[in-house]
């Protein structure tokens, strides 16, 4: 395997291999599309998402190799065929990020009322759409000139190179993926799916007994285990320390501080998620903000590069003569794109003209940012930028929670998509693919993945009434709209353990990111302050057994070094696939009658 830290030699890049054929569009908008339901499906669940452009690619070289074996395809599937079949599966398996599993979430939990299904496709269509032009001007800058990392990038890359090698095992990872996937829907469907022609079905959950606490059983603070693999197997891919973290924030919640606010009569005595997490996610939403925005002001120094790198790019120019996407693409498309975007905003959400056009503008500086991050340290801090513009929109727009909520929407998924066609076009430049290809690929996938993504949420999430319990938990919304209603209410309008909850979650995020950063040795015995803020805002239930596969995975890491690096990220990813395509397909034959809601 060659080295990843290598660029290619100077030369042209490859256009007289097949790249964007009409199989690798096709293919790539259904692997796509299909695993953005995956992370629509585990996002709602979880709050955490996952990337599927290595999956893809190890699924699309097994479905070819056997469609060769057999003589139905004739044309060999090559390694910049399958390098465009990934921009477009990549596009299209990141749709939830155009606000589907966080603002739009957030917004139905505030005002009730659920978006309408054109107007959401339309709405995170144009999202993607712009951030896949903002892009633009930074590809050559970031990676060829200063030769980023985009770590991700450089990994897919690395495994189409060892997949199509003569003699790789790809074919045997996409049948681990095809046969645990197949393992995932069959264990769901005996669960979840229910019908007076189903004789039986495996229990949901797994009690710890018969304890108690404060009187009330275990169950009642979401404190179990569930029978399903989906969690586990998203446990095995998060990592120990994120694993360890959420468990530990989880305990502290829902055993410590949730009975004693509970003995307060702070919470709703009928107890479940909804109502311990009505209270809890004040701390959990004070340490993700904090803990992100310390965090990013940290990289003040990536900034800074981010924007005089860009600026140069600006004044160098770009004919495309080259090779490259032109810059003339970027002003076409920034033309076309932003006034649909601001158009959007004033159209669904009432948002004021001059407040769209900011945010358009402040979505471009957040992608150059959001995109040098990514390229760095392999994170692209959606988050935190969102934050930001969360901050700024209470300061423009005080008391409206859905501006707060739309326009960090847009900045956020702009910044997003941006830095999505970025990674996949580091891996491009390492096999010395055609990147106005893999731009076009991106179209395809965005357009895949809207069409995958918003009639799933709407079979899932059919009311606002459907989020926020323990089917649904949504954490990601949970902490958008915490914002969004602290800006828009005021801190004063909360319950005074609340205000206290706000303030030691706050401080405490901060005192986290400080000690990892001057202490970076001890990083992974410190609590990753994401992961223990999401343990505040998710189920107990879901922490327990994300841990419990955090744990299968390091054991396996451990005993088995070779057998993980090969097969453990391709099961884990088949089981979470699995449960997901049929937890969505048992909500659809439920809404049709033929299963029982």
């Amino acid at each position: 395997m060659s080295d990843p830290l290598t660029p290619p030699p100077p030369g042209p890049v490859a256009t007289t291999f097949r790249q964007l054929t009409a199989r690798a569009v096709v293919t790539g908008m259904l692997l796509g599309g299909i695993m953005s339901l995956s992370n629509l499906y585990i996002s709602l669940k979880s709050g955490w998402s996952f990337g599927v452009t290595i999956t893809a690619g190890i699924l699309a070289f097994g479905i070819f190799t056997a469609l060769q074996k057999l003589r139905i395809v004739r044309e060999h599937f090559g390694v910049l065929e399958n390098n465009a079949m990934q921009s477009v599966a990549s596009a299209a398996g990141y749709m939830t990020g155009g606000g589907t599993v966080a603002a739009i979430p957030a917004m139905m939990m505030i005002t009730g009322e659920p978006m309408e299904g054109f107007r959401m496709f339309l709405w995170i269509s144009a999202i993607a759409f712009l951030g896949v032009i903002m892009a633009i001007p930074m590809k050559q800058q970031m990676i060829n000139v200063e030769q980023l990392r985009f770590p991700s990038g450089i990994a897919a890359a690395e495994t189409l190179k060892a997949l199509h090698a003569e003699g790789s095992g790809g074919a045997a990872q996409a049948r681990l993926l095809f046969w645990t996937a197949s393992i995932g829907a069959a264990m769901n469907f005996l669960i979840e799916a229910k019908a007076k022609w189903i004789p039986v079905n495996l229990p949901d959950k797994l009690t710890l007994g018969s304890l108690t606490l404060r009187g009330r059983p275990l169950t009642d603070w979401t404190v179990y285990f569930e029978t399903s693999p989906l969690m586990t197997a998203a446990g095995a891919i998060m990592g120990f320390r994120a694993a360890l973290s959420m468990l530990g924030g989880a305990l502290v919640c829902f055993l410590l501080v949730a009975p004693e606010m509970f003995d307060q009569g702070v919470i709703n005595p009928k107890l479940g998620y909804k109502n311990i997490v009505a209270w809890s996610v004040w701390f959990g939403s004070a340490m993700i903000l904090t803990s992100g925005l310390l965090s990013f002001a940290f990289q003040w120094r990536t900034v800074a590069r981010a924007m005089s790198s860009v600026f140069t790019a600006f004044k160098g120019g770009n004919s495309g003569a080259d090779g490259e996407v032109p810059m003339s693409w970027f002003f076409i498309g920034a033309l076309l794109c932003a006034p649909v975007v601001v158009f959007l905003e004033w159209w669904i959400f009432d948002i004021k003209i001059w407040m769209g056009v900011i945010s358009v503008l402040l979505s471009f500086f957040i992608a150059i940012v959001a995109s040098r991050a990514t390229g760095e340290t392999d994170t692209t801090p959606t988050g935190a930028l969102g934050k930001i513009t969360q901050i700024t929109y209470g300061i423009l727009d005080p008391g409206n929670a859905v501006t707060n909520l739309m326009t960090a929407n847009v900045t956020g998924g702009v910044g997003l998509h941006a830095a999505d066609l970025l990674t996949d076009l580091k891996s491009g430049y390492l096999l010395k693919a055609d990147p106005r290809q893999q731009f076009w690929a991106q179209f395809f996938g965005v357009v895949a993945g809207s069409l995958f993504v918003v009639p799933a949420f709407r079979i899932l999430v059919p009311t606002a009434d459907a989020l926020g319990g323990e089917k649904w938990p949504a954490p990601g919304a949970q902490t958008w709209k915490g914002v969004a209603l602290m800006m828009s209410q005021g801190v004063e309008a909360l319950h005074p353990t609340a205000r206290i909850a706000l303030l030691v979650g706050g401080v405490l995020g901060i005192v986290l990111v400080l000690l990892e950063r001057f202490f970076p040795k001890l990083k992974p015995f410190i609590p990753s302050p994401t992961g223990f803020g999401l343990g505040f805002t998710t189920p107990a239930y879901n922490s327990m057994n994300m841990f419990v596969g955090a744990l299968i995975a390091l054991w396996l890491e451990k005993s088995r070094p070779k057998l993980a690096e090969e097969s453990l990220v391709p099961a884990a990813s088949g089981i979470v696939a699995g449960c997901s395509l049929m937890g969505v397909l048992i909500a659809a034959l439920s809404m049709a009658g033929i299963l029982e809601g």
